[in-house]
């Protein structure tokens, strides 16, 4: 997507001027058209040479930013007020810019939710797409309440698992660094005096000498190893059929993979009956919880569901079909569509699922924390027993 400037006139003769997001020129021209606004200028806007990871704008922002909206259009305030007064009130500059641009969008005559769309890598289809449903309905104070509702919720669940994770992380840090010290200088003072001795070394000791040497001499090809792996990995989740196999691997490792399908169910749950019951019909709302799906397994699952809807069944018969749900999803979903409440009941399951995803949680780092710790004390226990093991034999020597 390219960025244009633009100065355009309605038909009352008023002028407009600011910034658009689109492919191309014809497409900038498209959209003013849309706006029923004629071109006067129109031009891409000139590159800046700029470094950013991202967008520079945390989850916490947009989430802060939706509640502080959803609160001011339900005091009344104009949507152009309530944009302006949240632009002055943004702390992130890549937030406050990404608002600027929105409100001169909607200045130049076009919908919130077009504005929200030409920023995707900030306002996602989600996002968008409730907006769409808000303004459509009259009901945009209340849609932005859900939406926060919904972002304060994916919030608290990354920071339990954030929280959770703290310490393995921490024991695993520390575990290589004392690895990487001993190997880097206690080992070579160990060698030495081995070597005085001119005596034959057992093999354990001779393993851990040679690796010792090995890390010393190429611990820079080694830590350039370690980065060309992880931005190895990075593009290789950006080829679809690696993504597909990695996830499809990780739904079946224990515990890891009950976790990832309760979290995955949480959030289809969530998602879909935010989405009804804002009043987004059955194929547009799955077609968006599958771009949120964060999982290509299920992904392609939320896909065959709506095949078959599109074929004439109910969502709950699909929903079988896949594999993926939990069997009490499937039954309370189609208990809810039977009963017309499809939306209400899908938010019932989300709140649960949440629960068992806290316990899930708790679940994998239990696993994980005792798997650390005992790799970590054999490596660095067996490598101190493999250095004192020539004193040992000396002793027994002596005895002799």
């Amino acid at each position: 997507m390219a960025e244009f400037l633009y100065k355009a006139q309605n038909a009352q003769g008023n002028s407009f001027e600011g910034t658009l997001e689109a492919s191309d020129k014809a497409e900038a021209e498209a959209l003013l058209l849309r706006r029923r606004l004629v071109v006067v200028s129109l031009k891409k806007k000139p590159k800046e040479i700029k470094i950013k990871i991202g967008t520079g704008i945390k989850h916490e922002d947009l989430t802060r930013f939706t509640r502080m909206f959803s609160s001011m259009c339900s005091a009344g305030l104009p949507m152009i007020q309530c944009l302006t007064i949240l632009e002055e009130q943004c702390e992130n500059p890549e937030l406050k810019s990404v608002v600027h641009k929105v409100t001169q969008s909607i200045n130049g005559g076009s919908s919130l939710a077009d504005a929200l769309a030409q920023h995707p890598k900030v306002f996602d289809s989600l996002y968008c797409n409730m907006v769409a449903a808000g303004e459509a309905g009259g009901i945009l104070e209340g849609i932005l309440a859900r939406l926060a509702e919904t972002m304060e919720n994916s919030m608290r669940l990354k920071r339990k698992v954030k929280k959770a994770l703290t310490y393995p992380v921490m024991v695993i840090i520390v575990g290589i660094v004392v690895v990487i010290a001993l190997m880097t200088f206690v080992v070579p003072t160990f060698a030495e005096q081995f070597a005085a001795l001119d005596a034959e070394l057992p093999a354990p000791t001779q393993v851990v000498m040679n690796i010792s040497d090995f890390v010393r001499n190429n611990g820079v090809f080694l830590f350039f190893g370690v980065v060309a792996l992880i931005i190895a990995y990075k593009l290789a989740m950006k080829v679809p059929h690696i993504r597909y196999a990695w996830d499809q691997m990780l739904l079946k490792v224990p515990k890891i993979g009950d976790l990832q399908i309760k979290s995955s169910t949480a959030s289809f749950s969530r998602t879909l009956g935010t989405l009804l019951n804002a009043g987004v019909s059955v194929m547009d709302a799955l077609r968006v919880v599958a771009t949120t799906a964060g999982n290509k397994v299920v992904e392609k699952a939320i896909g065959k569901i709506a095949i078959g809807i599109a074929g004439g069944k109910s969502i709950a018969d699909p929903m079988q079909e896949v594999g993926i749900f939990p069997p009490m999803v499937i039954q309370m979903t189609g208990v809810g569509e039977k009963t017309g409440n499809l939306g209400g009941m899908l938010l019932k399951l989300a709140d649960f699922y949440d629960e068992e995803v806290d316990a899930a949680v708790d679940a994998v780092v239990g696993m994980i924390e005792p798997l650390i710790i005992v790799f970590l004390g054999g490596a660095v226990g067996g490598l101190l027993i493999a250095m004192y093991m020539p004193m040992f034999s000396m002793g027994d020597a002596i005895k002799g």
